[in-house]
């Protein structure tokens, strides 16, 4: 018959070990806690890595980064809100950051606060609009990130080439036609993909 767990002589020397050993406690609040190296912790944007891809909301399991493209600002902008009381630390808006430093994993473990803006962190990032239809097109650090990610080729895509060129100051807006329905010219403007793809139908 088998004995019962508490009796195994492995076990009972571990509980009367434990008994009489010193407490495996931390002394916090009297002496500051330091967590491990791998400690997954607060999540923090950072203002220069992020690209306002939208990225880390889409892959957000709790929801908890809304994404608000204020159109009515000047210039319009796209910002990020953070609400850390619904976050679950899974880390999986680090994991899938396109440039893996716009929002990274902290070691922050201590979340208290008092008022609502305790546990929020936002990021606004300029955005770029369609010079056709006016819709949001991207982010102006998401074209910049994706034509240093290309080099040379980014002058294949005409959007990014006139972007690149806005940056380099020697194109101040592209060329597009004042028609109701889309020209080839169009192609040498700043483009949606969608008004981009009717403009390539064009003959």
């Amino acid at each position: 018959m088998r004995k019962p767990a508490f009796m195994q002589p492995r076990i009972l020397k571990q509980a009367i070990l434990a008994a009489l050993g010193p407490a495996y406690t931390t002394r916090f609040p009297a002496e500051p806690f330091e967590p491990q190296e791998a400690y997954r912790g607060r999540p923090r944007f950072n203002a220069e890595e992020c690209i306002g891809c939208g990225a880390c909301a889409q892959v957000c399991p709790p929801k908890c980064i809304d994404v608000i493209d204020d159109l009515a600002a000047t210039p319009p902008v796209r910002r990020l809100v953070q609400h850390l009381d619904s976050c679950i630390v899974c880390g999986q808006c680090e994991r899938y950051c396109p440039t893996r430093a716009g929002i990274r994993m902290s070691r922050e473990w201590d979340f208290a606060g008092f008022k609502p803006e305790d546990f929020e962190e936002r990021i606004e990032k300029e955005l770029v609009m369609c010079e056709v239809c006016g819709e949001v097109l991207a982010p102006a650090d998401q074209l910049a990130w994706l034509s240093d990610c290309l080099g040379p080729a980014s002058f294949a895509n005409p959007t990014l080439a006139i972007f690149n060129g806005m940056r380099l100051g020697y194109a101040e807006q592209g060329v597009r036609s004042t028609a109701d329905v889309p020209l080839r010219q169009d192609r040498m403007a700043l483009q949606c993909p969608k008004c981009r793809r009717k403009s390539a139908r064009v003959a």
